[in-house]
């Protein structure tokens, strides 16, 4: 009993789930980091963004999706945040409660000329598990579940090819639960999450859960990666 208590414990220790909140402030210096949730028109210059497409996924935990994107090539920005909830301003603890409807989800922002969203759809199905309802790994909760929020008809069109290709080829062998449905609005999560893969390298749930992830996403996709992360997870 002892030794299984041992164990229990040491789990705990090493695989926090990115549910967990942390009373540290984790931002260093980043200084796009000091902010509270904010709407995502009132975060980023729209005329800069305005040539640049975007994308809107929820693959689980933010912290392995946003690292996972930030290293492909086109894909100019990666902000983590909530979208596909009832409610205006969610917090992070709130949507802990799994009762907002809220998703946690990726805004990406990328170079049309360099990249094409239906590529960003093959990087998304391998970045996560999109056969598990309202989970991802060790986080349990509709706010961890797999979901694509389409901003046209051509992204809609785009999502159901791709899903009945991988589903014709039996490219999963459990059926891919993925929620498809229209963007309404993204809200930017809490500073401290921004960019928190690169900021906490040596934090458990990043080394344990999300670098197994981003790595996979590398070795998958080489010919995709920015110069800088060719070498490097």
């Amino acid at each position: 009993m002892k030794t299984f208590v041992y164990i229990f414990f040491f789990a705990i220790l090493i695989l926090p789930a990115c549910s967990q909140n942390s009373s540290k402030n984790l931002n260093g210096g980043f200084e796009k980091l000091d902010h509270d949730v904010i709407q995502i028109d009132k975060y980023v210059d729209q005329k800069t963004y305005a040539d640049y497409g975007v994308a809107t996924f929820a693959g689980g935990c933010f912290w392995c999706t946003e690292a996972a994107f930030e290293r492909i090539d086109g894909v100019v920005d990666v902000i983590s945040g909530y979208s596909g909830g009832i409610k205006s301003y969610p917090t992070y603890n709130e949507i802990g409660t799994g009762t907002l409807k809220h998703a946690e989800a990726i805004q990406i922002y990328y170079d049309k000329s360099k990249i094409d969203f239906e590529t960003l759809l093959d990087v998304f199905f391998v970045a996560h598990d999109p056969t598990t309802l309202n989970r991802q790994g060790p986080d349990r909760g509709p706010q961890y579940r797999s979901a694509i929020f389409y901003h046209d008809a051509e992204q809609k069109r785009l999502i159901a090819q791709k899903i009945a290709y991988l589903t014709e080829n039996k490219k999963f062998e459990d059926p891919i639960v993925t929620e498809v449905a229209s963007y309404d609005i993204f809200w930017v999560a809490e500073g401290y999450h921004q960019n928190f893969y690169e900021l906490n390298p040596n934090q458990s749930y990043v080394r344990n859960v999300s670098r197994p992830k981003v790595e996979k996403v590398i070795k998958t996709f080489p010919q995709l990666l920015k110069t800088q992360y060719k070498t490097k997870p």
